[in-house]
């Protein structure tokens, strides 16, 4: 009698879900806001670049910012520092634009002073 031999589902690498997740712009809105608040520069560009591979690429984003290649890929890298220009053009080449919103302000501990008042 033979058995059938079962062959593991493939499972993703973490990259693959992650560009699979950043096709959606609502999830590539999201990860890039979490990975700004972190505040590291080197992240930040990591992240973009992560977004625009999951809108087809970077060469192809560069092409609807009306970028060159080369620019969008050293604006992209771990040291780049795009103009504010460069930075909307590409965002909207992957269908997200620039927002500012207010800091939420942490509630305040008591102190002595507020506690003898």
């Amino acid at each position: 009698m033979r058995r059938k031999s079962r062959v593991a589902a493939t499972s993703l690498s973490y990259e693959d879900w992650l560009l699979e997740q950043l096709k959606n712009p609502a999830e590539a809105a999201a990860y890039l806001e979490a990975v700004i608040e972190d505040g590291d520069q080197a992240a930040i560009m990591l992240a973009l670049r992560q977004v625009a591979q999951a809108q087809g690429g970077v060469a192809v984003v560069a092409r609807r910012a009306k970028l060159t290649r080369e620019a969008t890929y050293k604006m992209l890298s771990k040291a780049g520092n795009p103009e504010l220009r460069s930075l909307t053009a590409v965002l909207a080449a992957t269908g997200l634009r620039l927002a500012v919103k207010p800091v939420e302000k942490r509630p305040q501990k008591a102190t002595a002073l507020k506690l003898a008042a």
